[in-house]
């Protein structure tokens, strides 16, 4: 079994915050084009989050994140769901303070509908900066 990034073309994408309301610079477009030149960039705030609606069931097995050291989150929290259930959560994690491409992997859970929270910012503002957000899975026939 090959995990393959289940974000693709017709994945809504939703965000909490973007840095001065600067999508063109700063967009939650700038999570998934792959170029390390590029980040999403919250505005400051306690709780920063994504979320993410597929469209189809998938199973997630892993998630990638990459932020920039200094806006780094301590903890991570995942909930999902399957079509209009309230998200549950699935697990947390515990990312570094770094700049490098941390992977966590995920209890097995099917889902549509993800939510990524941001919990305990090591920015004293509550910023957030990711360059990288990958879901790796497989879809679900």
């Amino acid at each position: 079994m090959n995990p393959q990034s289940l974000v693709c073309a017709q994945t809504v994408s939703r965000v909490s915050s973007v840095l001065n309301r600067d999508t063109r610079q700063f967009g939650k477009k700038h999570l998934f084009d792959q170029d390390e030149e590029t980040c999403w960039n919250s505005d400051q705030g306690p709780c920063q989050w994504v979320t993410l609606e597929f469209p189809q069931r998938s199973r997630i097995l892993q998630l990638q994140i990459q932020f920039q050291g200094g806006f780094a989150s301590r903890r991570v929290r995942l909930e999902a769901s399957q079509g209009q259930d309230a998200l549950r959560k699935v697990t947390e994690f515990f990312p570094e303070d770094s700049n490098s491409l941390q992977s966590f992997p995920v209890p097995a859970a099917e889902a549509d509908r993800l939510k990524v929270t941001f919990e305990e910012a090591t920015d004293f503002f509550g910023r957030v900066v990711v360059y990288h957000l990958r879901v790796l899975g497989e879809k679900v026939a």
